[in-house]
């Protein structure tokens, strides 16, 4: 980390709050402020964003520390630290309306059938849920939309859990990047179609999209190796090939 980068560090002892002004994007089903943190508008390298699942809220907690991290003018990416805040608040894979948000997204292939999760880890078990009444039908998932759109992202890294590889089916220079610096398999898909999700979109509208699924470790492992990163990418801190 170069002394350019350090200038913006913030000490431990003051990374209770969030220094960085939130804006609004739009509000959720509930009606909360779906926020994000940094340029107003476009473009920019990289679009950061957790939790589109909100049963995923360690993406939030590991995305949020290594924000906290960043002082005054250090903000050169822009940050969503929860897609959809309904569904982390009630502990929900789905939003508020019971609709995955990420099957909900406007792709060729969205389908109004819905999907069955089926979870990970010992405790498996199906759960349905809904793709919406329509394609784009869920506030949340319009207001992603439409801030992708203001910000003209040239990559999107999308943070979930707990799959434990980086995602890219083209393997690019900045999921490579990601994958080596976090040590995590680098894949071309999950294993299993996704029709209507973020993902797709991004590949529609020729954005770079990478997928980052955390692995299952206590949430103190998660921050001390992936949050260092995260912060990296948040301060611009990269190789210029990276994007």
């Amino acid at each position: 980390m170069d002394s350019e980068t350090r200038k913006y560090d913030v000490p431990r002892s003051e990374t209770g709050t969030i220094r960085h002004q939130a804006r609004s994007s739009g509000r959720s089903v509930n009606g909360t402020s779906l926020e994000f943190f940094g340029p107003r508008s476009g473009p920019v390298d990289i679009l950061l964003f957790a939790s589109i699942h909100g049963d995923e809220t360690d993406t939030t907690v590991v995305l949020s520390h290594a924000l906290r991290e960043v002082g005054e003018g250090g903000l050169h990416n822009p940050v969503v630290l929860c897609a959809n805040p309904d569904g982390a608040v009630n502990g929900t894979r789905c939003n508020a309306r019971g609709v995955d948000l990420n099957r909900n997204l406007p792709t060729a292939n969205w389908s109004p059938d819905p999907v069955l999760y089926r979870g990970h880890g010992q405790q498996r078990q199906e759960i349905v849920l809904g793709t919406g009444s329509r394609a784009s039908s869920e506030p949340e998932t319009r207001a992603l939309v439409e801030l992708v759109d203001r910000l003209r992202p040239r990559s999107v890294v999308s943070l979930h859990a707990p799959l434990a590889c980086v995602e890219d089916p083209q393997e690019k220079p900045l999921a490579r990047w990601i994958a080596n610096e976090v040590e995590l398999p680098l894949v071309p898909d999950v294993g299993y179609v996704t029709p209507g999700s973020f993902g797709t979109w991004c590949a529609e509208q020729g954005i770079n999209i990478v997928t980052w699924e955390l692995p299952s470790e206590p949430l103190a492992d998660l921050i001390a190796s992936h949050a260092p990163v995260l912060r990296r990418l948040i301060t611009g801190d990269y190789p210029p090939e990276v994007c």
